[in-house]
């Protein structure tokens, strides 16, 4: 993001924001930024949660975004804090952000003379490749993609633009990558589906020749895994964020928009809605399929089809208000049978 040639007051990151002040003052200078509770004086800070509205009264920064609750407007502030009302205060926070720490990409275009590229490589404009990065024969990158040390590209792969591919990355033979894909360090993508068959009393490997399909705006936390198909394409549509240590197995499709966060496991053939979220350690049975907008729970089990706009939790898996409800039941059991054998 472009930084703006701006004064660091309230009112012009309220401008900025696109935020609206209620109390307070326009002309305060901001000089940085904090989180609620340990913001200093001439900090600005969010309110992203109403569970944090009693630190409000308290916090030492100098303006909050907030979003337009009610409470916010009975609320006691102190009153030198400036409220600036906003849609969203998560992004507006990061826009405030970007204006104190702008991002740049701070590595020329080129080819590092260290680095290993096959004939039959095509790299559009500006292209970065770092020390000891391989890429194979007949990978194609577009422009402004950049390639970080040490990652493996194999054969006849395909990286769109502005891609970040951090080090350590692998990316295995006729994997394809659409644009502005983010993938972190030590993940795998495109390795072997595990898929074995018994033969004459041993497990026999089952060949995998499909491949992996990432389409645009994914991000890929560090150390995941993303098996090839056996045949066909594992795909993970447009928007998709995927947290550090997540596995998905061969022939998976993850729809548009889903969240995995860390240590979610995905079996095989599995398919997943789009705006699904699937909570830390939840595992996701071979062949199931997840309907649009589902959350599931951490550690949950899904070993059945859940239908569109469900909330589920537990092991196994079952309706979230069912399961808090045998929940409360076991915290009773104690009490239950202390009763019995009276």
């Amino acid at each position: 993001m472009k930084r703006e040639k701006i004064q660091p007051t309230t009112g012009s990151l309220a401008k900025l924001v696109q935020g609206k002040i209620i109390s307070g003052k326009s002309d305060t200078f901001i000089k940085n930024f904090g989180s609620i509770d340990r913001a200093q004086s001439d900090e600005i800070t969010f309110l992203a949660n109403k569970k944090y509205l009693p630190l409000l009264k308290d916090t030492k920064a100098s303006a909050v975004l907030s979003p337009d609750i009610p409470e916010i407007k009975w609320l006691s502030v102190p009153p030198d804090l400036t409220v600036i009302l906003v849609d969203n205060p998560d992004l507006a926070f990061s826009k405030v952000v970007e204006y104190f720490l702008p991002s740049e990409k701070t590595f020329p275009a080129g080819i590092h003379k260290k680095a290993l590229i096959a004939g039959g490589v095509k790299l559009g404009k500006k292209v970065s490749v770092h020390a000891f990065a391989v890429i194979e024969k007949g990978t194609v990158i577009a422009d402004g993609t950049i390639i970080y040390p040490n990652v493996y590209i194999g054969s006849s792969a395909k990286i769109g633009k502005n891609c970040l591919i951090y080090p350590n990355v692998v990316i295995r033979e006729q994997s394809v990558i659409g644009d502005n894909v983010i993938i972190h360090s030590g993940t795998v993508i495109g390795s072997d589906g595990f898929g074995y068959t018994m033969a004459q009393g041993k497990r026999v490997k089952i060949p995998q020749r499909g491949n992996v399909i990432i389409e645009d705006d994914v991000e890929i936390g560090a150390n995941v895994t993303i098996d090839r198909a056996r045949f066909g394409s594992t795909i993970i549509r447009k928007g998709v964020k995927i947290d550090n240590l997540v596995h998905i197995a061969h022939n998976v499709e993850i729809g548009e928009n889903s969240l995995l966060i860390a240590q979610v496991v995905i079996a095989g053939s599995a398919r997943i809605g789009k705006n699904v979220i699937l909570a830390g350690q939840s595992g996701v049975d071979g062949h199931i399929q997840i309907g649009d907008n589902v959350k599931v729970g951490a550690k949950a089990g899904v070993m059945k089809n859940i239908p569109p706009n469900s909330m589920v939790a537990g092991f196994p898996a079952r309706p979230y208000r069912q399961h808090l409800k045998e929940l409360s039941l076991l915290n009773k059991l104690p009490e239950l049978i202390k009763r019995l054998k009276h």
